[in-house]
């Protein structure tokens, strides 16, 4: 028997020499040369500066993650929005009067062609419903998305659950109000956009819940984009010494993500026209109102936001306004208004000048969200945010880039405002139970009182062992979307509060 062969002078721990590592721990010895020059060419070369003290693990990582950044579109977006700081807005003046709907000049005759103008549109096919979902319950005590949470309503459901019913019941009114078979149903399709942090939770709860009573095939999830937190130089911030730190692109970033989704050409292959778009944490939205679309169809604008009354001047929301003489309507934050402008009288209508809150409820023609998507991409304009961000130094100071669902306005050729009651339509659910405003709580209270008066309006009966301030009866949306078709279930019943009414 042949003895084995022995190999002179071979070590098995000995580091292997060039030629016999494998290509591409050989390529990482160095950065690659054409990303490099690449990132020098956009003053981003920095992000390798730690390279030689990293494993061959980690140096793979960071040039993946490298890679799949656009460094084209970053560089210009960095540019454009440090460039656009500081820079004078043009002059803001008040809303004109024709602009808006406002609650005392609706006439009955008005709000009822309206409807059924709306629920035409929708047993036709040509809405659809957007829903800005992105964010995570963090101001709420909870890691999950923040429309999974829960305000404590008798009937324990998510604020996912309470819109999709919502949906369904529009859903059926629409096929009521346009054929004689009242089991008849007209598809409304619904468009999720999630985050990279809240997709997975978001699509196994719809799953797990079985989407709520809705087909599966009318949901479609997508994601919004993330992008570099950067210094105040416009330097990559890195998180850790092989990832660069990012944020995602704020409920703005809806726009390019439809773009970059392809599902402006998915929404015109379904032969939607309209699309109601709106932010998931109020417990009061009005899911696809066939109201407010038959005001927008019958104005024939390209754009429409629902707004409220501003309560009190020095009141933390949006307000809508005009840029420039004969400007297009856009909206300044409360931190950009001047407070004597903020206090400042109309005399005529004895209203605040600037006085119409932006509520995140709006509605899009199709070929306007075409418009804005190419034009936000095209101008490359994003806020800029100082916040703490995560870096190898610890949380160091930085800029967060981010836009606004209300950047489209300024590209609209025509902008409709309706007004609507906040007690009715606004229940917004941002920050912990304790905090002073805007709290799980008060939203629960805003829906319980809420459809106390429908019961009471609808000859129904309410006892109760509380105050009836602080609590009231939750109708199912399955059985009322506005407190329509609810005699037949309250005329002459007594109800204990709190409970929930339903089938």
């Amino acid at each position: 028997m042949t003895e084995p062969m022995a190999v002179v002078g071979f070590d098995a721990n000995a580091p292997l020499t060039p030629q016999q590592q494998p290509p591409q721990q050989l390529l990482l010895q160095q950065p690659p040369q054409a990303l490099l020059e690449r990132l020098k060419d956009y003053g981003q070369e920095d992000v390798f500066s730690l390279w030689d003290e990293l494993s061959h693990e980690e140096r793979d990582l960071l040039v993946k993650d490298i890679e799949s950044l656009d460094l084209s579109r970053v560089d210009r977006i960095i540019r454009c929005s440090l460039r656009s700081q500081g820079l004078p807005a043009a002059a803001i003046e008040p809303v004109p009067e024709s602009c808006v709907s406002t609650l005392e000049e609706r006439t009955l005759e008005e709000r009822e062609r309206w409807w059924k103008t709306g629920l035409k549109a929708i047993s036709d096919g040509k809405l659809a419903v957007l829903l800005l979902s992105g964010g995570q319950g963090t101001r709420l005590g909870s890691s999950d998305p923040k429309g999974c949470f829960n305000i404590g309503l008798p009937s324990g459901k998510s604020l996912f659950q309470l819109q999709a019913e919502r949906i369904l019941r529009v859903q059926r009114l629409a096929a009521q109000a346009t054929t004689d078979n009242s089991t008849g149903s007209a598809s409304i399709h619904w468009y999720v956009m999630t985050s990279p942090f809240t997709d997975e939770a978001t699509r196994n709860f719809f799953e797990t819940q079985r989407f709520f009573g809705l087909e599966a095939n009318q949901v479609t999830f997508f994601q919004q984009g993330t992008i570099p937190c950067i210094s105040k130089d416009g330097r990559f911030v890195m998180e850790t010494p092989y990832k660069v730190s990012k944020a995602p692109d704020g409920n703005g970033g809806v726009y390019a993500a439809l773009r970059s989704s392809n599902l402006l050409e998915d929404m015109s292959a379904r032969g939607i026209k309209y699309i109601d778009c709106y932010g998931v944490d109020n417990a009061l939205v009005r899911v696809a109102d066939p109201t407010f679309l038959g005001y927008f169809i019958d104005k024939g604008v390209s754009a429409a936001a629902k707004v409220v009354r501003k309560a009190y001047p020095q009141e933390k929301v949006g307000v809508f306004v005009r840029r420039g003489k004969g400007g297009p309507l856009t909206v300044v934050e409360y931190s950009e208004l001047d407070p004597s402008l903020a206090s400042a009288i109309n005399q005529v209508t004895g209203r605040l000048r600037f006085c119409w809150s932006n509520v995140c409820l709006h509605m899009f023609t199709l070929d306007f969200l075409n418009q804005v998507a190419n034009g936000l991409e095209k101008d490359s304009i994003y806020h800029l945010a100082e916040k703490k961000i995560p870096s190898i130094h610890g949380h160091t100071m930085g800029l967060k880039m981010e836009q606004f669902i209300f950047d489209a306005f300024p590209y609209a050729p025509s902008t409709a405002l309706f007004e609507i009651l906040r007690e009715e339509e606004f229940a917004p659910v941002k920050n912990a139970n304790g905090s002073n405003f805007d709290t799980p709580d008060s939203a629960r209270l805003l829906v319980l009182r809420l459809h106390a008066r429908w019961v009471v309006a609808a000859g129904g009966f309410l006892t109760h062992s509380v105050p009836l301030y602080a609590t009231g009866v939750e109708v199912s949306p399955l059985c009322s979307y506005a407190g329509e078709n609810l005699e037949a279930i309250c005329r002459g019943r007594t109800f204990h509060a709190p409970c929930e009414i339903s089938f």
